[in-house]
């Protein structure tokens, strides 16, 4: 069936990404703005829509609709903060497009920026490990369960002792992630890891250890989505869209529901690939949201590349890192690579698709998966791309 792409990405811009706290959120959004119009070959004149995506911690003021005065940016006929948690940039994507294809705007900046690491911040934060987590209940504050950590870990013990796996499964996540980020020079964590070096890793909430934790930084992401005729002039290498879609199944704590491995990803699947005209079979790559290890395990189940609890074996068999048959996150994903939430997927996708990924380019990518997802892996959004 032929297709025809609904938008594309023809800018690209990141500040520094660094453990250092410089300046305020806002500040890196403007610089990464900038670049990102630059890199579309557009002046700030061209840009006529601007969707934000600040951090779930962080309140308005660290990245409000001003934003568009301080970036230089006038008349607009597109402007909103855009917040569904970890799904969210995706969602700008996805918001930036339909603008687009309903005539509402032709060229339309999405950028994410936030600073987790502060001044004097504690040890626990080198990881994400002290994220709050949204929409806790009393009962649960009252048995401890304070940050996004215990809300995954119980995913992942759920996950184990449903499919009777190991920590095992984790760790071969994890060090898939880490050979990707051996060959991407942004990546922040590159040392080689081995199985025991994952077993060897400090428990944080069991059976997370912090090697299945991501690696959180300070900085900005931005890019351009444009129309497809902007496009076919801006890029040799266009990094389409052709797809996309949402799932939010929901987080219903009743006998019956399993919300820790049964998620809306498999709801933004179907949308995306019908759209996209593709099934799963079609895709060449996948750029997951993977702020644990668990995640990928559950996003490979769920997106429909195996079956519920075969995802270990799947990795196994088919290889998701370098040199395997699906590539997954191969900038080394929120793991290895650097957490920017749903920035991390899109940018590293972004960069393959413009020919721009270096020692870890791919060849074919004729249909690229991109996730994000919040919360307690209840808000999912996706993308399908391509060249």
């Amino acid at each position: 069936m032929s297709r025809k792409p609904l938008s594309a990405v023809t800018g690209l811009g990141m500040t520094e990404l660094c453990r250092d706290y410089t300046v305020a959120s806002w500040e890196l959004a403007v610089e990464a703005i900038g670049m990102a119009i630059s890199d579309a070959g557009l002046k700030h004149h061209d840009i006529d829509g601007l969707l934000i995506n600040k951090s779930p911690i962080e309140d308005l003021s660290a990245m409000p609709m001003d934003l568009q005065d301080y970036a230089g940016l006038r008349d607009l006929s597109l402007l909103n903060v855009v917040e569904a948690e970890g799904s969210s940039m995706i969602q700008t994507l996805q918001q930036a497009t339909m603008a687009i294809q309903s005539g509402l705007a032709k060229k339309v900046v999405c950028v994410f920026a936030d600073t987790p690491l502060q001044p004097g911040g504690s040890a626990a934060e080198s990881f994400a490990i002290a994220m709050p987590m949204m929409g806790k209940l009393g009962t649960e504050v009252a048995n401890g369960f304070y940050s996004a950590i215990a809300a995954y870990a119980m995913a992942a013990q759920r996950y184990l002792a449903v499919y009777n796996r190991t920590t095992d499964d984790l760790a071969a996540v994890a060090i898939a992630n880490r050979e990707w980020a051996r060959l991407n020079p942004l990546a922040k964590i590159k040392k080689p890891m081995t199985m025991a070096d994952h077993h060897a890793s400090p428990w944080l909430v069991e059976p997370l250890r912090m090697l299945d934790c991501a690696y959180p930084v300070n900085g900005a992401i931005a890019v351009v989505v444009s129309d497809v005729e902007t496009a076919k002039a801006a890029k040799e290498y266009p990094a389409y869209i052709y797809g996309m879609g949402q799932g939010h199944k929901g987080n219903t704590n009743r006998c019956g529901y399993q919300p820790e491995i049964e998620t809306g990803a498999k709801m933004a699947a179907q949308t995306a690939f019908k759209m996209a005209c593709v099934t799963v079979d079609d895709i060449d790559a996948c750029e997951f949201y993977d702020a644990f290890s668990i995640s990928t395990l559950i996003n490979l189940e769920m997106y429909g590349f195996c079956e519920p609890g075969k995802a270990a074996q799947f990795i196994a068999e088919e290889g998701i890192g370098p040199g395997g048959q699906l590539p997954v996150n191969t900038g080394g994903g929120h793991l290895s690579g650097y957490y920017m939430q749903g920035a991390t997927a899109v940018s590293e996708a972004v960069m393959q698709l413009h020919n721009r990924a270096e020692g870890r380019q791919l060849n074919t990518l004729n249909n690229m998966l991109v996730t994000g997802y919040g919360g307690r892996m209840q808000f999912h959004a996706a993308l399908v791309m391509g060249r």
